[in-house]
């Protein structure tokens, strides 16, 4: 064979590989920008529809790899994602990473592109394949864009709300077993704090006092509220403010009469001032000597705090788009009765919220549905204080925190403050997910009988109450059905009459003293309430 004709084979292949090239690039502007499309959609086919069959193929099945992941790790490693999305940095490198690929994919579809479009377009070919180009990547980065700020956002809520056992101090925080965080812990108690330091007023008031007793197997929630006006609260005999206080929180030298300086709610800023420094090193000394109070009150280790800012609240309403009530009766909006530490001037309420089934309530609304007092009894505040945590929960859905996770996210970072640990965050969201769809209920502490007045409660009385319910077993889960006939999730309030407690209606376990949320804030309207 001659050195041509050998030469001639050599060179066979890639002339026919630039024949093929040249085939694809004889295609119209059109035709070009509709397979453009077609490859941003599936990020490498372009390559492939241009010749460059290896390339496309690699980027191809490297994008079906990515969604594939992401496919298993949603439906079967479940505690994988809650693991990053609360652990800061992980949620930085998976921030960086949307980034990074939100990138490469642009350069894909401008190099398909370039690959794609014929070797000599007209004017007109050319813009309109650059503004095709143009819109694709822009709709690339748009969402990516979106997704990365959300990642962000949880990592700078992440930060900002729960600190790492080493960065935090705390006088009564558990330490945290991260092989197995609930190994010794069968309830878990967390007591939850809405501070009110509004205007007008010296430090901060914690006029909402709450337990949450989670069942850490099931997600079974007892809701347990005390009364901002209790006297006498208790603390643990170990504790150094037992020395101070051994007979309670008041001063026995005042005789046995209103004392409002001694009130629960003034503890939180009071203590702290009178003894500071007395528990040792924390964050947050007023918190500290509620959960040593409180515990000591109904019989209950106290865990964690969590402490709402009123203000910070109406943000998270308006954030998820507003929560529904029943209304029972008359709401007022403001009002002062002039008395109490750092109370404003006397006024009447500038408004009310009227009695009506399934109101739907802006933040503003919801905040005064669940703080307004003036003319009903602090039982009725309570109730309706339960049945707003209630809304606000089933409130939130995924469509929810999809679009409007970024507002939630900064509106939470100014609401709350609290002593949980990073490191059990992993652990209590899988835990929050069971509550979401186990039962919630309200212990029933007795008003009646044990502080028909705030001056001496009978504690014991009460931690009795509490013993029994929480070892008592569920025998229903009650739904109930609003004033029009239709079933309701539960987010209503109690008889408004001030001084004489809750109406007693239907409970759903096995203990008398418990109430199913679904039954307590259903539509039962009051008589002259309206």
């Amino acid at each position: 064979m001659s050195r041509s004709a050998r030469s001639g084979g050599h060179r066979g292949a890639p002339r026919a590989s630039r024949a093929r090239r040249r085939t694809h690039r004889t295609r119209t502007s059109g035709a070009a920008i509709g397979l453009t499309i077609l490859g941003a959609l599936l990020p490498g086919l372009g390559f492939i529809l241009a010749g460059r069959r290896k390339l496309g193929a690699a980027v191809l099945t490297g994008f079906l790899g990515l969604i594939a992941l992401g496919a298993y790790l949603a439906l079967a490693q479940r505690d994988t994602i809650l693991e990053l999305a609360v652990d800061p940095n992980r949620l930085l490198i998976a921030t960086v990473l949307v980034v990074l690929l939100s990138a490469a994919w642009i350069v894909v579809v401008v190099a398909s592109h370039k690959m794609l479009r014929p070797l000599t377009p007209t004017v007109t070919g050319r813009l309109v394949g650059a503004s095709a180009v143009g819109v694709l990547c822009f709709a690339i980065a748009v969402p990516t864009t979106v997704a990365a700020q959300t990642v962000m956002a949880q990592r700078n809520l992440v930060g900002a709300v729960f600190q790492s056992e080493g960065h935090s101090k705390s006088a009564t925080r558990p330490k945290v077993n991260k092989q197995d965080p609930w190994a010794n812990t069968p309830r878990l108690n967390i007591l939850l704090l809405g501070a009110d330091d509004g205007a007008g007023r010296t430090g901060a008031r914690t006029d909402t006092v709450m337990v949450a007793s989670i069942d850490t197997r099931t997600g079974d929630t007892k809701l347990i509220s005390l009364s901002r006006n209790w006297m006498r609260m208790p603390f643990p005999a170990s504790s150094p403010l037992h020395k101070v206080y051994p007979n309670g929180f008041w001063d026995p030298n005042l005789g046995n009469t209103e004392q409002p300086q001694y009130y629960l709610d003034a503890m939180y800023d009071t203590v702290p001032k009178a003894h500071p420094g007395i528990l040792g090193p924390t964050d947050n000394m007023g918190a500290d000597v509620l959960k040593l109070s409180v515990g000591a009150a109904l019989g209950l280790d106290i865990d964690y705090y969590m402490q709402v800012n009123l203000a910070g609240f109406q943000q998270i309403v308006d954030a998820v788009g507003g929560i529904t009530v029943n209304v029972n009766y008359r709401v007022p909006i403001g009002g002062e009765y002039g008395i109490g530490p750092g109370a404003n001037a006397p006024k009447p309420p500038s408004a009310y919220i009227e009695p009506g089934p399934e109101q739907k309530l802006d933040g503003f609304h919801a905040l005064w549905f669940a703080r307004g007092r003036y003319g009903l009894s602090d039982p009725s505040r309570q109730e309706r204080q339960r049945c707003t945590i209630h809304a606000l929960v089933n409130s939130v859905n995924p469509a929810t925190l999809v679009t409007k996770y970024q507002q939630i996210a900064a509106a939470s970072q100014e609401m709350l403050r609290t002593d949980i640990p990073q490191e059990l965050l992993p652990a209590l969201t899988q835990l929050a997910l069971k509550v979401k769809t186990a039962g919630v209920s309200n212990i029933d502490l007795n008003k009646d009988k044990n502080f028909p007045t705030g001056r001496d409660p009978n504690y014991a009385g009460m931690r009795a109450i509490i013993q029994k319910a929480l070892t008592a077993q569920p025998t229903a889960t009650a739904t109930s059905t609003s004033g029009t006939g239709k079933t309701t999730s539960g987010t209503a309030t109690t008889p408004p009459s001030r001084g004489t407690g809750s109406a007693k209606r239907h409970t759903t376990s096995a203990s008398p003293s418990t109430q199913s949320l679904n039954d307590a804030c259903a539509y039962h309207p009051e008589p002259g309430g309206s």
